[in-house]
Parts: structure tokens; sequence; C-alpha cells
């Protein structure tokens, strides 16, 4: 969204002469599970090229998690990955992004500078931490555009917000509308916690103590029973932050993502919380284990039995107007948008994922034979 300053008809003309023209629209591209890894890490560096296709996202990480004394080697590592890893950005089949360090750190301004000439070609997106306002996107805005001119590039990389400030929250929309550049944006829980003074140590999903509880049991003389069990209901601590964060992307064609789910071993409420964010709007999550990549792909890809019933929705309403009953449930207008949602999901993701398109065919075949 242009500043007030600025022209309407100038958002979308490049912020430096010979840069690529910006995007007027952000594509969907499969993003279920955005794959951390650290560049400098020997290790995970080698099982990078095997993970290619497996994963949507592979994200060089050049922040947090990454020592101080292990900067420069984590963005020399990343550049040897993205410049001899086949099939890794570049419209290969799986993304390749970075999570550069933050504006106020002595390592931001040299993680642009040398990323975007070596391998600009092949960056999708660079994520930013700590973002507080517009004004951190403007700054990257510019930067990169002067950088794509110098490299040479013709497509623009894009950028993804990270939310872990109160400020972040409070800009949300503004962030969102900063730039043409502006890709999505993530929850970051465990920054936002502190930054929030929220009472919780936990690195995403929920808090035992952060619950509602059964009202009174009374007796049958109608005083409470001070010492009867009540059941509790564990609420969810990042559920306003998502819902404003699903709002503000959809409200600027963007995408929302869930971040990270620190308990490793807990794959069971990590499936929950997914499942969550998936329910509520978002497109996809961090993965921070491997193990991970297949709870996201698993509950960010919608099942077989949600596209049996959009299918069927679809083809019921015909020309989408009017009203139909499936099932002894009224579906409208309203209902064939949510279906066409979930169609939509389903087919971009078959285009990536053999296996899904497997089922996802299996549901026509069984839908033809029995028409």
């Amino acid at each position: 969204m242009p500043a007030a300053s600025q022209s309407a008809k100038d958002f979308f003309r490049p912020l430096a002469v010979g840069a690529p023209t910006p995007l007027t629209e952000i594509p969907f591209r499969p993003s279920r599970a955005i794959h951390f890894f650290d560049p400098s890490n020997a290790k995970m560096a080698a099982k990078v090229p095997a993970m290619v296709g497996t994963v949507d996202v592979l994200l060089g990480n050049l922040e947090d998690a990454v020592k101080a004394d292990n900067k420069e080697a984590a963005r020399e590592g990343l550049v040897e990955i993205a410049s001899s890893t086949d099939g890794l950005g570049a419209g290969g089949p799986t993304q390749l992004w970075t999570r550069v360090n933050s504006l106020d750190s002595p390592w931001a301004l040299d993680d642009l500078t040398r990323l975007v000439p070596a391998i600009g070609d092949r960056l999708d997106v660079i994520m930013v931490p700590k973002v507080q306002g517009a004004e951190d996107i403007h700054y990257v805005d510019r930067l990169l555009a002067q950088l794509e001119a110098k490299a040479g590039l013709t497509r623009p990389i894009l950028i993804h917000a990270i939310l872990e400030t109160a400020r972040g929250v409070a800009n949300i929309e503004e962030i969102c509308g900063a730039s043409p550049r502006m890709q999505g944006l993530s929850l970051g829980p465990a920054d936002l916690a502190a930054d929030r003074r929220m009472k919780t140590t936990r690195v995403g999903g929920g808090h035992p103590g952060y619950l509602v509880r059964q009202d009174p049991i009374k007796d049958s003389s109608g005083a409470i029973d001070a010492g009867a069990e009540r059941t509790t209901y564990q609420q969810d601590l990042w559920h306003y932050t998502i819902a404003r964060m699903v709002d503000a992307c959809a409200m600027h064609g963007i995408y929302p993502y869930y971040g990270p789910f620190g308990d490793i071993a807990d794959t069971v409420a990590c499936e929950d919380q997914f499942r969550n964010a998936f329910l509520l709007g978002c497109v996809g999550t961090w993965s921070l284990h491997p193990q991970q990549i297949a709870i996201a792909n698993k509950v960010f890809s919608p099942s077989v039995e949600d596209i049996t019933h959009a299918r069927r929705v679809v083809a019921a309403m015909g020309d989408g107007t009017g009203a139909v009953m499936l099932d002894g449930k009224m579906e409208d207008d309203a209902s064939l948008k949510q279906c066409l949602v979930m169609v939509e999901l389903a087919e971009q993701l078959a285009a990536i994922d053999p296996e899904l398109k497997k089922q996802y065919d299996a549901i026509e075949s069984s839908e033809t034979e029995e028409s």
C-alpha cells in the first residue's frame, strides 16, 4: 500500500534503475513446511541435497540458533549449498529461502550484500526477523532493488516478515502493505512472548495454565460443593495473534504461516497446533526437525474426506447460484466459495506431491464409477 505521500501509480515501479519490475500479485506456491537448517553445520548441510523434492521450502538460517562466531560460516555455507544443489530454488521442486539476521545486528547488511549477488537468482524469499513496522520493509525493499540491479537479476526476491514484537503486531496491516515484495508473515512466538512479557517459556503451543473451568458444582440443596472435581479446557495462547495475522495477510493478498513448535518430541500437540493454524487460514508452518515435515505436509494438505465433500458441493451447485441440500445440510454460494478454496489447494498440492495426487485421483475415479 503506497505511503500517504506516494502516488499509487508509483507503487509497482522498481526502486532502483535496472531492478526487476515488482510483482502485482504474489503467486501461491505450496509451502506447507519451511524446513530450517544451519548452513554452518556440516552434518545438516550434507542432508540438504537429499531433501530437495521432499519438502516444499528449505530455509538456510543465519539468525537465531547460529552462534556469533559462526555467522560468516553460515553465510558462506548457504552460498555453497545454493550454488551446488540441483533443484533448489530457481523454480525447482523445492523453494530456497533464507532468514537473515535482524536489521539492528552487525550481520544483516553483509547477509544481503553477499547473498543477493552470489545466489540471488536462486533465492525465492528472504525472511526478515523482528520487523517493527513498514520502515523496516522499506529499507530492505530499496536495498534489494539496488542489489538486484547490480547483479542483473530478472525477477524480484520476495520478503517474508516475522511477527516477534508487540509493535510489529500493532503495525501488522502496514507491514503487510509496505511493499509489492511482501510474500507473507510468520508467527514468532518465543520472541513475541518475551516482548509482551507473557509468562510462558514454551516455544509455540498452548499452556496448561491458560484455561477455562467448568462452573461450580452444586449439591442437591443448591450449595456449592467446593470439593467437587470440575473439568478444565486448555486454551490457545496464540489464537488472537494468528487470527489477526490471517486477516491482515488476506487483506493484502499475501500468506500467513504458523512459526516454530519447539517441543520436538510432542508430535501429538505439534499436529494439533499446526491444524489449528491451518483451519484458521495459515498455508504452512516452520519445521525444526525432519519429523515435523511429515506432520506439516499432512496437516496443511486437505484430507481426502474434505476434498470428496468439496467436489460434491461444486458439482451440485452448478452455476454457483441458489441452494441445494446435501446429506441434510444446506449448501449455497458461500458454501461453494469455501469448497473452491479446498479444491484449488488440492490441485496445487497434487501438482508437486505424487502421493497426494494418487489419493485425490482415487476420489475422482470413484466418483466417475458411481456416476
